[in-house]
């Protein structure tokens, strides 16, 4: 039986990838027939861990150390990974949360602070979309094909209080991304978003599980109450980057049990 996820060894760069979803999103991308994945991560250990992962499970890996709000760093990360692997045929923006750096000050109100401090959530959640999407888009415009998909937060569709920065970004990310569609469709370049909610990762584990009863509580504003896993989200993203997604592009699933619908 064919397999419908299969990725038609196409390389994938994932950012992120470290730990967390973007590592379960390599490893999915990997055991279905990915030509490579670069496993992205600003620290060399983590990234170099999960490559060595999938290339335990016998798939093509290559860990690539790079800061994806700095545009120089990504554009070395990406020619590094197709060096080694050959051209990038999916990439998954997936890098997020606060960044390398995050500014101490990140969680005052948005006004009280400036753009020093903003730079911490705007930086990697969409300058870092930017500059590996135009790190990776000419080879796949020569390819005349590619998967492109980034992975925003509902807090940039719903709106979450106190979270200004954090959701203006991945706002902005998401209608990048429309356009990105709308621009590469001509050569067969899918381009879509996947908005996740409470999703444990070694970022959120902790406070989800510190708790019992305050996450009881959040848990009641979803239609499935538990939280998110990591697999969720891969499930989705494995989808969108393989063959079975020609015909898809600049839309956003929320994967969120419910947290928020679409319309």
């Amino acid at each position: 039986m064919s397999d419908i996820l299969d990725l038609g060894g196409r390389v994938a760069f994932v950012t992120g990838a470290g730990q967390g979803v973007g590592r379960q999103i390599a490893l999915h991308l990997a055991s279905h027939n990915a030509g490579g994945v670069a496993v992205n991560d600003y620290v060399l250990d983590r990234a170099e861990g999960v490559a060595e992962e999938i290339r335990e499970a016998g798939g093509k890996a290559f860990a690539v150390q790079a800061d994806v709000s700095n545009y120089e760093a990504v554009k070395e990360a990406h020619a590094k990974a197709a060096e080694s692997l050959g051209p990038v045929g999916v990439l998954v923006n997936n890098a997020g949360n606060a960044g390398a750096n995050p500014d101490p000050d990140l969680r005052n109100p948005f006004w009280e602070t400036g753009p020093d401090v903003w730079q911490s959530y705007i930086g990697v959640n969409f300058f870092g979309v930017l500059n590996c999407t135009s790190a990776v888009i000419p080879g796949m415009i020569e390819a005349n094909g590619g998967r492109i998909i980034t992975i925003i937060s509902d807090a940039g569709r719903w709106g979450d209080a106190g979270m200004a920065m954090y959701a203006g970004a991945k706002a902005g990310a998401a209608g990048f991304m429309r356009s990105v569609a709308r621009t590469l469709g001509r050569y067969q370049i899918t381009a879509n978003c996947v908005a996740i909610a409470a999703t444990v990762t070694p970022a959120t584990e902790e406070r989800m599980t510190g708790n019992p009863e305050q996450m009881k509580r959040v848990m009641q504003q979803y239609i499935i109450r538990r939280p998110g896993q990591p697999t969720d989200v891969a499930n989705m993203v494995l989808f969108l980057a393989s063959e079975s997604n020609s015909w898809i592009t600049g839309q956003t699933y929320p994967v969120n049990g419910g947290f928020t619908m679409a319309l």
